[in-house]
């Protein structure tokens, strides 16, 4: 008979945790679709009091909303949200509404699934799409939802309805150009809230911008230099004798001077007025403080800089010249050459106007294009050099990080050797992909093996991750056409 070991009971123990709670997470989930199915009918109620009464629609209203907001103490947007979810589900998304009322998808699921629907509704209704487009957007929706996070099923679904609502989904985005503003709100404490409504790839871009400069200035600050006063700037020959003798720089100069070419010199940093032994410190030298603010913080001065020094002209030229942070578009050949008017995507954010996406192309020679297989998936590049051709293909194929549910945008992440290189690990496309950081260092050597994570890639791109605890999660690779 064998004997268990305290290090089989402690695996039990950590199993049966996880177990408990991804269980009782679906049984949330499936508790908040009850809540949900308690709000459908009650808009039903709602809806037959309209038709009673239909010159109070909006009193009728914001009675209900007012009840459940004072009822279950909750925000009246947070109620109006829940409202909004309820009414689709039980009109568009009846997949959706099953596979809540199972607990296979969350509340967060449903939210993104039911923002990303509404210009599939509307093509509907406008006809220029028929009524079964609805399902072929839950069902290519779901797909994602049940096996991955709600943030990448967010960016899935709007993939998918500006894949079949392409016209609706280019107009939607010119008309909100025109929402563009920026506000400021008091957030107490002496700090203020500035919100600027921005197109999402400029919003992108400046974020990715102040992100660069910040990591250049942490870069750099340790390699601060202190600045000396320069004796002699203009190199006329002036030198030490020139000072007059009761001069009290005079005697200091002489001791701690250095001299260079064509009689110029300056102070010496190491040059002290008094003992060194007693007084470290030194009047000629500008001592400079440590930086010690974090990213955040240098991103935020970095923002506060560039907005209240830099001067608009023209030129400076416009929003477009100025872009040099890097973003991915993902755009059809036909769309880049004008033959059609199919929206773009900004990579691992959503679908981009077709003119943004050309004018940046016209911008940028940097635009590589890609074979494909039949399924979608990228198989090879028609560039010459293999390193760069196999960085472009990673970072088409991977978008973001490839743990299980992590966004992290491919540029802030590195490129892993599935199989340790060390180890016999091959620089093949079939052994690299994308971590952040985060992820990227759970499968490090030196993390106890009670803790480290191991990555294995599939033949089609997909990573199975393999827990401390032996369970498996895998990230499929994304499948489309792309040019890059």
């Amino acid at each position: 008979m064998t004997r268990r070991t305290d290090l089989d009971l402690d695996l039990e123990e950590r199993q049966r945790l996880l177990d408990a709670w991804v269980d009782k997470r679906r049984r949330i989930a499936a508790l908040e679709a009850e809540a949900s199915e308690l709000l459908i009918e009650r808009i039903s109620i709602h809806d037959a009091d309209v038709t009673e009464s239909p010159f109070h629609r909006d009193a009728i209203y914001r009675s209900m909303l007012s009840e459940y907001c004072a009822a279950a103490h909750l925000a009246r947007g947070t109620v109006e949200q829940s409202f909004t979810d309820a009414r689709t589900l039980s009109r568009d998304l009846p997949h959706v509404r099953v596979a809540f009322a199972a607990g296979t998808i969350s509340v967060a699921h449903v939210r993104e699934i039911v923002r990303a629907s509404a210009i599939v509704s509307e093509a509907v209704r406008s006809g220029r799409a028929d009524a079964a487009t609805l399902a072929l957007f839950e069902t290519a929706v779901l797909v994602v939802a049940e096996q991955d996070t709600a943030a990448r099923t967010r960016a899935h679904a709007r993939q998918v309805a500006a894949a079949l609502a392409g016209e609706t989904v280019v107009e939607r985005h010119r008309r909100a150009t025109d929402e563009r503003c920026v506000s400021v709100r008091s957030v107490d404490d002496g700090l203020a809230l500035l919100t600027a409504v921005l197109p999402e790839w400029i919003a992108v871009a400046i974020a990715d911008r102040l992100t660069r400069l910040a990591r250049t200035v942490v870069t750099g600050r340790d390699d601060r230099e202190p600045v000396l006063p320069v004796l002699d700037p203009a190199g006329d020959g002036i030198s030490v004798d020139d000072l007059a003798t009761d001069d009290p720089r005079r005697d200091s100069y002489e001791r701690s001077v250095i001299f260079g070419e064509g009689n110029t010199f300056t102070t010496d940093p190491l040059g002290r007025r008094t003992d060194p032994m007693t007084d470290p410190t030194s009047a000629d030298v500008e001592h400079l403080e440590a930086d010690e603010r974090t990213l955040d913080q240098i991103r935020a001065d970095l923002l506060a800089d560039l907005l209240l020094a830099a001067v608009p002209s023209e030129a400076l030229g416009t929003g477009l010249d100025a872009v040099q942070p890097r973003i991915q578009v993902t755009v059809a050949a036909t769309t880049l050459v004008g033959l059609d008017d199919r929206p773009a995507e900004l990579d691992g954010y959503g679908p981009l106007d077709p003119d943004i996406a050309r004018r940046l192309a016209g911008r940028n020679t940097g635009w590589s294009r890609l074979f494909l297989h039949p399924d979608g998936r990228v198989v090879e590049v028609d560039t010459y050099a293999p390193n760069e051709a196999m960085r472009r293909f990673l970072r088409a194929r991977d978008q973001h990080c490839r743990f299980p549910g992590c966004r992290m945008p491919v540029h802030r992440c590195e490129i892993d050797h599935n199989h340790d290189h060390a180890r016999g690990g091959r620089t093949r496309l079939d052994n690299l992909s994308h971590f952040c950081t985060t992820h990227h260092s759970l499968k490090h050597p030196d993390v106890d093996d009670r803790h480290r994570w191991t990555a294995q890639q599939g033949p089609g791109g997909e990573v199975t991750w393999t827990s401390p605890l032996g369970r498996e999660y895998t990230d499929p690779p994304r499948r489309r056409v792309m040019f890059v």
